[in-house]
């Protein structure tokens, strides 16, 4: 993603997000300072675990708040609900899916990249099997790539939630 793209994200998304930014801000930032007063307390910092530990916390916990912020600063959030056609697949509904070949139904949420949580069936806008479902109707059948063949599924619902 460029650096000047819009970032797609569901309401639900962009809400989760600023609340990750403001805990980091307001909490997780002042226990990393604290952990790592602590540690430079316990003196020689060439042999200290405790504060080079400390010290990656406070570097990954910048970088995020530093990703979270360009990413909050880009979004674009995106309703379904107010998006003509939402008889099709469009980014953040919620569609059901049957395997062609096991009979077996999944559903997935069309989400952007910062949601994708495929253990709750939330997946990328940007991932395969999305990018075929984006346009789909009804009954329509899907085929997608996947590192084990091809698989085909069949729309079965289209929820806007």
């Amino acid at each position: 993603m460029k650096p000047s793209e819009k970032v797609p994200m569901t309401k639900n998304g962009h809400i989760k997000l600023k609340a990750e930014l403001h805990s980091l801000k307001t909490v997780t930032r002042h226990e990393v300072i604290h952990a790592i007063a602590e540690a430079r307390a316990h003196g020689d910092l060439s042999e200290n675990a405790e504060y080079d530990a400390a010290k990656e916390k406070q570097a990954f916990v910048e970088g995020r708040i530093n990703m979270l912020e360009d990413h909050l600063g880009r979004a674009e959030v995106i309703d379904p609900a107010k998006m003509a056609g939402t008889d099709r697949v469009v980014f953040g509904v919620t569609v059901c899916l049957s395997d062609e070949e096991s009979g077996e139904e999944i559903s997935y949420q069309l989400v952007g990249e910062d949601e994708a949580d495929i253990d709750h069936g939330k997946i990328s806008i940007s991932a395969p099997i999305a990018r075929a479902l984006i346009g789909k109707q009804l009954d329509d059948e899907v085929q997608v790539n996947t590192p084990g063949g091809i698989k085909i599924f069949t729309v079965m619902d289209i929820t806007v939630e």
